[in-house]
């Protein structure tokens, strides 16, 4: 096998949450390009089918459910209908994210719970439903944040706790399985790429932000999807429990 042939991910079956839109339809993408067929999942299942579209596209197969991964129910009906459809999970990319900014005085209990149930809650039930049918070899990749390692500014508490959580759980659940069940368990920690939230910053925030990126520009989604098939794949066999931060140095300034 060359080294590139590690890369790849051929016959192999991903669930990717938060499908719907920006970083999840790269990530769809870039697993199907390098192999696999994809399960997607989002809230807005009707806009799943132009992710679908991308991955059949590329040659693979794919199937939309829609998923609210703060609901367990969803999680497990996301899992049970991949197995029907392909008969194994072997690649779980734990997407689906809230982002919030709100002063930490004026958030409320029901803004803070609703973050943490999708971003922190709900990787958790998507791990759980997927560790109980992935095979050895398996990889789950959680999509953390910079905003878990660090801070840029904005009151974003409910953010960056559900964010630092799953490095958290990333590491444990890498203690738990990786031994015993031989599935792998890593995170991403994203800086700044294009995406609806980022849409959704204050004018100018983004530019205020620069001379903290030794790399002087945003991240291409494209980039963040290269590091995704690395931790998915056999090129990242011996990598486990560690958070990757894919943000042009930002978390070294």
């Amino acid at each position: 096998m060359s080294v590139l042939d590690m890369f790849r991910l051929d016959g192999k079956v991903a669930v990717v949450t938060g499908a719907s839109s920006g970083l999840g339809v790269a990530f769809a993408q870039a697993l199907a390009e390098a192999g696999a067929d994809v399960a997607l999942g989002a809230r807005r299942v009707e806009r799943l089918d132009e992710t679908r579209e991308l991955v059949e596209a590329a040659g693979r197969r794919a199937i939309t459910v829609r998923t609210d991964v703060a609901e367990p129910e969803d999680c497990r009906r996301l899992v049970e209908e991949t197995m029907a459809a392909f008969g194994r999970v072997d690649v779980l990319v734990n997407n689906a994210g809230l982002g919030t900014a709100v002063p930490a005085t004026r958030e409320t209990p029901e803004q803070f719970r609703s973050v943490v149930d999708v971003n922190l809650n709900g990787c958790y039930w998507m791990a759980q439903e997927c560790g109980r049918v992935m095979g050895p070899g398996s990889s789950i990749v959680n999509i953390s944040s910079v905003l878990g390692i660090t801070t840029a500014g904005l009151p974003q508490a409910a953010y960056a706790a559900s964010k630092a959580g799953l490095i958290g759980l990333t590491r444990d659940l890498a203690q738990q399985w990786t031994g015993r069940k031989r599935i792998r368990v890593n995170a991403l920690a994203p800086g700044f790429f294009a995406s609806e939230m980022t849409d959704q910053y204050p004018e100018g925030y983004l530019d205020s932000m620069a001379p903290r990126i030794p790399a002087g520009r945003k991240g291409d989604a494209r980039e963040l999807a290269a590091a995704l098939v690395f931790l998915a794949s056999d090129a990242g066999g011996y990598v486990t429990g560690q958070t990757l931060a894919v943000d042009g140095g930002m978390t070294i300034t």
